[in-house]
């Protein structure tokens, strides 16, 4: 997916998850981190930035351990860590909907960074993924509201 849709739907979801802008704003710089370490698709070297996409950066698990971690120190009730905890939890929330984004429009790493699943239900950039980026927030919204899944 592009980045605008990355940062919005990830944003909405976590919106309507828990009513608070800012874990929103957190989970939406979370949701360009997977591309972003990765380096600039628009570098001198386009093709080795390509055979790069997709690969430990978009690794699920890597995000899962850093979010357990910071959720295991939250839990241990150290207050000075809180603020700055509370934004990597949701920072590694953004960055898991990134790649959870991702897989429905192509593979990514799964279980090992080598193993890529996923569906392509679109191509990035068609008109076809800034619907489905609509119907997500649409969605995400009727069931904040209790318009759907009662």
């Amino acid at each position: 997916m592009k980045w605008v849709n990355h940062e919005v739907v990830t944003g909405v979801i976590v919106y309507a998850a828990v009513q608070d802008p800012l874990p929103a704003l957190y989970s939406m710089a979370g949701a360009i981190m997977p591309d972003k370490l990765e380096g600039n698709p628009r570098s001198n070297d386009y093709w080795s930035w390509r055979s790069r996409h997709r690969g430990w950066s978009h690794w699920p698990m890597l995000y899962l351990l850093l979010l357990g971690l910071q959720l295991r120190i939250l839990d241990g009730g150290v207050a000075a860590f809180f603020d700055l905890g509370n934004i990597g939890v949701y920072f590694c929330i953004g960055a898991l909907l990134h790649i959870a984004e991702d897989a429905v429009c192509g593979k990514v790493p799964f279980i090992t960074p080598w193993q890529k699943v996923g569906i392509k239900l679109f191509a990035v950039g068609s008109v076809t993924e800034y619907i489905f980026s609509i119907v997500v927030v649409l969605l995400s919204y009727m069931i904040q509201a209790g318009l759907v899944l009662k």
